[in-house]
């Protein structure tokens, strides 16, 4: 049999907490978009066969996992590459999602994540695979916080702490400037270890009153404007721990592109997803066409080139179908 698997992006807002002061660690908030998706077909094999380096890494790790001798893949689109949207963990799981069922096998994502290196300090990823929606995930406790990464698979993703899909008319604006990709890979592993032993507790204690009176409540009650300026809020204390590693609150250019786009009326919130370079803000389809227009100039005063797009959340994560074109 051969599947197609479609997989969201994400936007990332951000941690509750970075600091070894705090019992839990890391605990972030996300959500899994419409647009853009990475799209995989596998179909059964007697080894894996697959001319995308990083997918045939992902098959080769999955096939033994799931005991089946290999699978044909195929990338047919993904995610932009390291630039705040999710695209590694999303192409990891597509795969391994893909391969599975082409098998008849339950890919059982959440719990073979680790396996391919996913999952291991934000569940964000593996929950909007699972079902989209916006999500807050319940971290690690912080005793398990060790000055060398683990090995792939030495860790559990992150229990979802609370998800809400989010209302109809909700869009986001995706600035992507033509910047040097985020932090990725052992760079990222740096960065993080780095930032976790200087983080200052206070900046979590902030966060948890913000998340607590003002993101949950604005998602759960579907309040646009105060959900879009709560996350906005997160990610610029999320800021303070990065400076040092990526150069200020928001890494070049995001910041200035940020700093435009949030006062555009349309637009109740924006920010920086992930590392970047990726930014957002919050609109509604009402706004989207302004809201366009306002992340178009940001990019333009920023001094920068790159694409705009507006986007539905996606409440419904992974879609999986017979791949037609076998």
């Amino acid at each position: 049999m051969s599947v197609r698997v479609s997989a969201p992006a994400r936007l990332h807002f951000g941690f509750c907490n970075l600091s070894l002061a705090h019992e839990r660690l890391y605990g972030s908030l996300g959500v899994a978009l419409a647009e853009p998706r990475t799209v995989v077909t596998a179909a059964p094999a007697e080894s894996v066969v697959c001319d995308h380096p990083a997918a045939r890494e992902h098959a080769e790790r999955a096939t033994p996992l799931l005991d089946v001798s290999g699978a044909h893949v195929d990338v047919e689109d993904e995610l932009p590459r390291h630039v705040g949207l999710g695209s590694g963990t999303q192409l990891a799981l597509a795969v391994l999602a893909a391969v599975a069922r082409a098998h008849d096998r339950e890919p059982r994502v959440r719990e073979r994540a680790p396996a391919l290196g996913r999952g291991g300090r934000s569940g964000v990823g593996v929950a909007g695979f699972e079902a989209g929606g916006f999500v807050l995930d319940a971290g690690h406790p912080t005793e398990r916080f060790t000055a060398e990464a683990p090995d792939p698979g030495g860790w559990t993703v992150p229990a979802v702490a609370a998800r809400h899909e989010l209302p109809d008319d909700w869009r986001f604006v995706l600035a992507l400037p033509d910047a040097d990709p985020g932090r990725h890979g052992d760079a990222e592993e740096t960065s993080m270890r780095a930032t976790v032993e200087d983080a200052d507790p206070g900046v979590a204690d902030t966060i948890a009153g913000l998340v607590v009176r003002r993101v949950l409540p604005a998602a759960a009650e579907g309040d646009r404007g105060r959900f879009g300026r709560a996350v906005a809020e997160l990610g610029r204390l999320n800021g303070k721990w990065y400076a040092d590693e990526q150069g200020g609150v928001y890494r070049p250019p995001a910041g200035a592109v940020v700093d435009r786009l949030r006062g555009s009326p349309a637009v109740s919130g924006a920010g920086q997803s992930s590392w970047g370079p990726a930014v957002y803000g919050v609109t509604d389809a009402a706004h989207a066409a302004e809201a366009r227009l306002a992340a178009r100039d940001a990019l333009d005063d920023a001094g920068c080139d790159g694409r705009v797009r507006v986007v539905r959340p996606d409440d419904a994560g992974a879609r999986f179908e017979p791949n037609p074109n076998s």
